[in-house]
């Protein structure tokens, strides 16, 4: 195997989070019949919770045997963030995010319970052009490790990363924190893309990726459940036992 992939005991299927940004709660719900068994963990994000119905639609997937990964990259005064994450610390959700200083990630970790926090870095829809327009001087990397770094530090379970950090990552800091890569492509972006630092499958955990998310590739396919299959089958092949 190689020697940046995962050793974590997760099972490969759900390596797999397929992202539910869609339109409303009914539509998510359609998406996940239509998958099936295909795939056994959902990412929920903003456009959902503005939506409304986001934590029946989070309670159905539960009850549909589904993980679940609230992705609302809570940012905040920290004892908000705190109370936040204890509130949803009952939920049944497995994965939570936070955005910010590490005041906020030692607030989050505080009363997470089972719940698994997950520090964002960088957003891959960021590139050196993003960073210069926010007032970062250093280089995306640079700043990727910082975050994971301090993440480490504070007792956060994992991170939001893109695949192309995620070696140096493991370089510095070994299999201790989960990471998890979004901005999966199978092909080059299209030019009205928002992600711009990308990866595909393979690329994703030979890199070091826990975890995948995946939207588009996937919502957008002529055939969604074959794509989401072809993907589980990537990543049954990375992990088969020598």
């Amino acid at each position: 195997m190689t020697p940046l992939i995962s050793d974590k005991r997760i099972p490969a299927s759900e390596r797999l989070i397929v992202a539910l940004d869609v339109a409303d709660a009914e539509a998510a719900r359609a998406l996940v019949k239509l998958l099936g068994d295909s795939v056994g963990f959902y990412k929920i994000g903003l456009e959902l919770f503005m939506a409304g119905g986001y934590f029946e639609l989070l309670d159905w997937l539960i009850k549909q045997g589904k993980k679940v990964f609230v992705d609302l990259k809570f940012f905040d005064v920290p004892e908000t963030v705190r109370s936040a994450v204890r509130a949803l610390s009952g939920s049944g959700a497995t994965f939570a995010t936070v955005h910010g200083n590490q005041a906020i990630m030692e607030a989050a970790v505080k009363d997470k319970g089972q719940l698994k926090i997950l520090a964002v870095t960088v957003l891959t829809s960021l590139d050196r052009g993003d960073l210069d327009d926010l007032g970062f001087s250093c280089d995306v990397g640079k700043l990727v490790l910082s975050r994971a770094r301090r993440a480490l530090e504070t007792g956060v379970d994992g991170i939001i990363s893109s695949g192309l950090e995620a070696p140096m990552i493991r370089s510095e800091l070994g299999q201790k924190l989960l990471v998890v890569t979004p901005g999966i492509r199978p092909v080059e972006n299209k030019p009205d893309d928002d992600q711009k630092r990308t990866v595909d499958v393979a690329q994703a955990f030979e890199n070091g990726a826990d975890y995948i998310v995946v939207g588009r590739p996937i919502r957008q396919a002529a055939d969604p459940r074959a794509a989401a299959e072809a993907v589980q089958r990537t990543i049954a092949g990375l992990f088969a036992k020598d």
